[in-house]
């Protein structure tokens, strides 16, 4: 079996490398390539731009009669993506560069004009200076004096590097993190005392609140008047109001009746007697000493409310 993949071809001995026909093809034929654009352009049909680095399926031909040192130019055949118009550019291999050629216009390049620029300018420099002399002496001048105003301003950079260099960037960094430092206990500082006059109003108030709710139950609930003798319920006034105005009339014309001193004469206290077992009588002697008392303290003051009704009816 024959190798697949061959790397040496066999050659008879007797082969002729020039009765191989050629092929006749034309000279400026094109190709079919994959290019990008060299640079920025925009087209003269629509206005449309094409920037540098755009893909295209370009059509590659040779340039007839334009050689520079033994290289050919080519050019190159594109169309616009917006409106399909056809634009060429070729080779420019003396400025190692593009030309723009037809269909479109180059946008501007501020840096190759510069280049152009000073290109120009050396070379009419250097034919001045083949014909004249004194205009190389001139030349020489202008560059030496040139050269110093450089030197100077390079003197200065350095001494003002030197400055900054003197300043210690650390310390400047360490001052200005305890100077924050600072601000932040300052900060810290003023929050707690603020805190704390707060906290100690509250409690003043706290404190002024427990003091009034103390006072106010003792005013509200005052203390019971003790009743020490049994007679003293005589004293309260257990008629409605329309008697009491009555009463009060009748103490206006007459004069009380009804006195402790008087009451107090007409209870009458009984002696416990002892108990035939040895215990002593456990029954109260103001239920039965009171009981008649309080019967006729009833039947005078039923008497003398009969009376004032009469005296008022009259």
């Amino acid at each position: 079996m024959s190798e697949r993949k061959v790397l040496n071809k066999y050659y008879p001995p007797d082969f002729d490398p020039a009765k191989i026909p050629k092929l006749k093809l034309p000279k400026d034929r094109q190709y079919v390539v994959r290019l990008m654009a060299p640079f920025n352009m925009r087209c003269k049909t629509c206005g449309e731009y094409i920037y540098k680095g755009k893909k295209f399926n370009a059509r590659k031909e040779t340039v007839q009669n334009e050689v520079y040192l033994g290289l050919p130019i080519f050019r190159f055949y594109i169309k616009c993506t917006r409106c399909l118009a056809e634009i060429t550019f070729k080779t420019d291999p003396e400025n190692t560069d593009y030309t723009m050629e037809h269909g479109a216009t180059r946008n501007f390049q501020a840096e190759k004009l510069l280049e152009e620029e000073e290109k120009r300018m050396q070379k009419e420099r250097e034919e001045e200076e083949l014909n004249n002399p004194m205009k190389v002496l001139e030349n020489r001048t202008k560059d030496s004096k040139l050269e110093m105003e450089v030197l100077e301003n390079l003197q200065e950079l350095k001494e003002l590097n030197q400055r900054q260099a003197n300043v210690d960037f650390e310390a400047m960094l360490k001052q200005y993190k305890e100077y924050e430092e600072e601000q932040k206990r300052k900060e810290q500082e003023e929050d707690e005392q603020e805190m704390k006059s707060m906290l100690e109003q509250a409690q003043n108030r706290r404190l002024l609140l427990d003091s009034d709710s103390d006072e106010e139950p003792s005013k509200s609930h005052p203390k019971p008047s003790a009743r020490i003798n049994p007679t003293d319920i005589l004293q309260e006034d257990p008629e409605p109001q329309s008697k009491k105005l009555k009463t009060q009339s009748w103490e206006r014309s007459v004069g009380k009746l009804n006195s402790k001193t008087q009451l107090a004469g007409l209870v009458a206290l009984k002696k416990q007697k002892p108990h035939p077992n040895g215990t002593e009588d456990k029954g109260t002697t103001g239920d039965t000493g009171s009981f008649p008392a309080a019967t006729g303290t009833t039947s005078s003051l039923g008497l003398l409310g009969a009376y004032s009704d009469s005296e008022d009816s009259d």
